[in-house]
C-alpha cells in the first residue's frame, strides 16, 4: 500500500511518501525552491518522494491532501452568519480557497496522470496523526494547537491503538497560534516565521505586564479559552493588533529597529499566557483522556519551552513530539490518517530518527566540489576529524547522510561549534547566521550524559524540550546556556545517527564534554541546505571555517 500525503495550501508544503504504513520519504518544497515557508504546490517534494520510493505515479493507491474544503466552507458560512458584517470579505476568501485547492486537486490527477484515489483529511486531524501514530504510544492524550485550520485553533483528541477520537475542538478565530502570531508582527518580526525568535526573546523581558495580558483571555471550565477581539483585527486573511492593544501597550515595533526593554518584556508576557492557556486546556485533556501520554503537534508545539512546562507541571509520564510539528509535517499525518482511520490498517510504525530527506553519494559531493575548483582532501573519519576541528574553536558545517525532516537541524546538516566557548554564540549570531544578537544556540548532548547537564531531565531527539542547565555545568557550556539559564537540548542515542554520535564521542574524548554545539545549516532568511551545492554556497560566503561534506573536507586559511 503506498499513500502520498501532500500539504498544498498553506505556508510549509511539503510531500510525505508511506509505503508500507512506513515513511519512506519526506521533503520540504522549500529546500528546493530556497524561498523558506513557500506556498508553492510541492512538486518538487512529490517528484522526489516519487523517486526516493521507486515508484511511479501509477504506483500510488492513495493520494491524501491535508484539507477538507467542504467542512471548511461550512464553517466559514456559519462563522460569516455570526459575524457579518465585518466576515463578508473573510468568507469571500475562504470560499476562494477552498474553490482553489479542489483545483489543485484536479491539477494534480491532471498533469501527473493520477487515476487513483484521493481523500482529504482535515487539517488537525492531519496534525493529530501525525503526533499519535509515530509515538509508540498504545494510547495517549493529543493535543493539535495551531494558528489555525478547517476554521479550528486547537483540536484535543485521544489515540487509542490504531484509532484517534475527538474530545474537543476550539474554533477560530479563539487561536493560541493566531494571538502569538499577531504580537510577533507588533515585535517587529514576520508572521509565520519570526514566532521561533519570539520566543527565543522572552527571556531577555520581565513578565510585567501579565496581568493586563490576562485580560485578553477568558479561560473557560471546560477546557475552552476566549480571546477578547477588540484586541485584535480579524479580518480576510491577516490576524493582527488593534489600536486598542496599541493603546495599551505602546507602538509596534519597527522592523530592524532597536529592541527596547519593553519590547522584550511583552515578548516574555506573551510567552507566559500562551504557557498558561496551553496548561488550562492540557489540564483538560489529561482528565479526559485519562492517560499519562501526551503528544503534540501543530505549529505552537515547536514552542519548545510551552512543550517542557506542559510535561513538568502536568501528571504525563511520557512526551512525544515530532520534529515536523508545524504545517509541513501534516503531509505525514494525513498520509497515517489514510493508513490508519480510512483504510484500518494496524500500526507497526515509531520515528526514531527524522533523516527522511535526500541524501548524495560521494560521487555526487566530489562533482560539486570540483565544479567550483575548490581545494578539499579527503578523511577516512570525518566525525573524528569534525571533533579535533570543534577542539580546537572551529567553527564546522556538516553535511552527511539524508536531510533531516522539520524547522531544526538534527546533525545532518547542522552548523557546529564548541559549547565550551563564552564567546561563541556572538561570534556565529555576527559572522555565520548573520541574524538578531540575543537568539540562542541549542546542544546536542549523549543521550546517557543529560541527566549529568541538565534539571529535569528527560530524552528529547528532535530538540523540542528546553529544560534547566544544571548551575554546576553552566560554566562548562556557556555557548548553549539561554539567558534563563536553560537550553533546547537534542539527544542523541546510538541508532538515530551514529555518525553525528560517533563525534560527539570523540570531542568527549579529547574535551571531556559531551555536548556539541548545534545550529541549522543555513544563514538568516533561507531554508535549511539540502544538496552540496547549497552547503559549499552557506560555506564560502560565511565565517564557516571548516565544512565536513561526507568524507570530503575543506577549510579556509585562518
Amino acid at each position: 500500500m503506498n499513500i502520498l500525503g501532500i500539504n498544498c495550501f498553506s505556508h510549509d508544503t511539503s510531500a510525505c511518501l508511506l509505503s508500507g504504513g512506513e515513511p519512506v520519504a519526506f521533503a520540504e518544497e522549500e529546500r528546493f525552491l530556497r524561498t523558506k515557508h513557500t506556498k508553492a504546490f510541492p512538486d518538487k517534494a512529490v517528484s522526489y518522494c516519487l523517486e526516493e520510493g521507486g515508484l511511479e505515479t501509477g504506483d500510488i493507491d492513495y493520494v491524501a491532501f491535508t484539507y477538507r474544503p467542504v467542512l471548511d466552507y461550512s464553517r466559514a458560512f456559519r462563522d460569516f452568519l455570526r459575524r457579518f458584517p465585518f466576515s463578508a470579505k473573510r468568507f469571500a476568501v475562504q470560499t476562494a480557497v477552498d474553490s482553489m485547492l479542489l483545483y489543485r486537486a484536479r491539477d494534480f490527477k491532471k498533469r501527473y496522470g493520477y487515476r487513483g484515489k484521493l481523500v482529504f483529511v482535515g487539517h488537525h486531524d492531519a496534525h493529530a496523526a501525525s503526533g499519535y501514530y509515530p509515538s509508540g504510544f498504545e494510547e495517549a492524550a493529543i493535543l493539535s494547537i495551531d494558528r489555525g485550520g478547517d476554521y479550528l485553533s486547537t483540536l484535543l483528541c485521544k489515540g487509542t491503538g490504531d484509532r484517534i477520537s475527538t474530545i474537543k475542538k476550539i474554533r477560530n478565530p479563539h487561536s493560541v497560534g493566531s494571538l502569538y502570531t499577531a504580537v510577533t508582527e507588533y515585535l517587529g518580526f514576520t508572521p509565520n516565521s519570526g514566532e521561533g525568535k519570539v520566543m527565543g526573546l522572552a527571556p531577555y523581558g520581565d513578565p510585567e505586564l501579565l496581568d493586563e495580558f490576562r485580560k485578553i483571555v477568558e479561560l473557560k471550565p471546560d477546557g475552552d479559552f476566549k480571546l477578547d477581539l477588540s484586541y485584535f483585527r480579524y479580518s480576510a486573511t491577516r490576524f493582527q493588533v488593534s489600536d486598542k492593544f496599541e493603546r495599551i501597550f505602546g507602538p509596534p515595533r519597527l522592523p530592524e529597529s532597536e529592541m527596547e526593554r519593553g519590547y522584550e518584556n511583552i515578548a516574555r508576557t506573551l510567552q507566559e499566557v500562551t504557557e498558561e492557556i496551553a496548561l488550562h486546556m492540557c489540564r483538560y485533556l489529561y482528565e479526559q483522556a485519562g492517560s499519562k501520554n501526551l503528544c503534540i503537534a501543530g505549529g505552537v508545539g515547536l514552542n519548545s519551552v510551552m512543550n517542557a512546562r506542559l510535561f513538568r507541571e502536568l501528571p504525563f509520564e511520557d512526551i512525544f513530539i515530532q520534529p515536523s510539528a508545524n504545517d509541513a509535517g501534516t503531509a505525514l499525518g494525513a498520509a497515517l490518517w489514510v493508513e490508519h482511520m480510512v483504510l484500518g490498517r494496524p500500526r507497526k510504525y515509531t520515528m526514531i530518527h527524522p533523516y527522511y530527506g535526500p541524501g548524495y553519494t560521494d560521487e555526487e559531493m566530489l562533482e560539486c566540489i570540483r565544479k567550483r575548483k575548490a581545494r578539499y582532501s579527503r578523511v577516512d573519519d570525518p566525525g573524528a576529524f569534525a571533533a579535533e576541528a570543534l577542539a580546537e574553536g572551529k567553527i564546522v558545517g556538516w553535511f552527511q547522510g539524508r536531510m533531516e525532516m522539520g524547522p531544526r537541524a538534527l546533525g545532518n546538516r547542522s552548523i557546529l561549534a564548541d559549547t565550551r566557548r563564552k564567546d561563541m554564540k556572538d561570534i556565529l549570531n555576527r559572522e555565520v547566521k548573520h541574524r538578531e544578537g540575543f537568539r540562542p544556540f541549542a546542544p546536542t548532548i549523549l543521550v546517557e550524559e543529560g541527566a549529568v547537564y541538565f534539571d529535569d531531565y528527560y530524552p528529547a531527539p528532535f530538540m523540542l524540550l528546553v529544560l534547566p542547565i544544571k548551575k554546576e555545568k553552566q560554566e562548562v557550556i556557556p555557548a548553549v546556556v539561554h539567558m534563563d539559564e536553560t537550553g533546547r537540548l537534542q539527544t542523541l542515542d546510538g541508532s538515530a545517527n551514529p555518525e553525528y554520535r560517533h563525534l560527539i564521542e570523540k570531542f568527549r574524548e579529547l574535551t571531556g564534554v559531551p555536548v556539541v554545539l548545534n545550529t541549522s545549516f543555513n544563514i538568516r532568511g533561507e531554508p535549511i541546505v539540502m544538496t552540496p551545492d547549497d552547503a559549499l554556497n552557506c560555506y564560502f560566503f560565511t565565517g564557516i571555517d571548516t565544512l565536513v561534506l561526507g568524507n570530503y573536507v575543506l577549510e579556509k586559511e585562518l
